[in-house]
């Protein structure tokens, strides 16, 4: 009985944080998101992996769905998104606002 107790609780974790969330990649490079345009399920919860290829910092941001997150030079975030109605969502490299914009599109 008490092996069995243990597996269950070794198990548990895996259980719990599994999960089926449809990831996508933005990268960085030359303080340029690629793609500029990023499609994604509407009504779903997604995980944006955001990939810094350039030699400085970016901030990733949006105002339109509320993440702010540092990504250091040559590393990469993951920011979770979502759900979100269909619809058009800007995005942003706040330390390089001029170049690094981009549009997540919803549907």
């Amino acid at each position: 009985m008490k092996r069995y107790l243990i597996a269950a609780l070794f198990a548990l974790p895996v259980a719990v944080f599994a999960t089926d969330v449809p990831t996508f990649t933005l990268t960085i490079k030359n303080h340029r998101y690629e793609p500029t345009t990023l499609k994604v399920p509407a009504d779903t919860k997604v995980e944006i992996k955001v990939i810094n290829a350039d030699s400085t910092p970016e901030e990733f941001e949006s105002s339109d769905f509320n993440r702010e997150k540092i990504v250091m030079p040559n590393s990469s975030i993951t920011v979770f998104v979502g759900p979100l109605k269909a619809g058009k969502y800007g995005f942003f490299g706040d330390f390089h606002q001029d170049t690094a914009q981009g549009t997540l599109i919803a549907e």
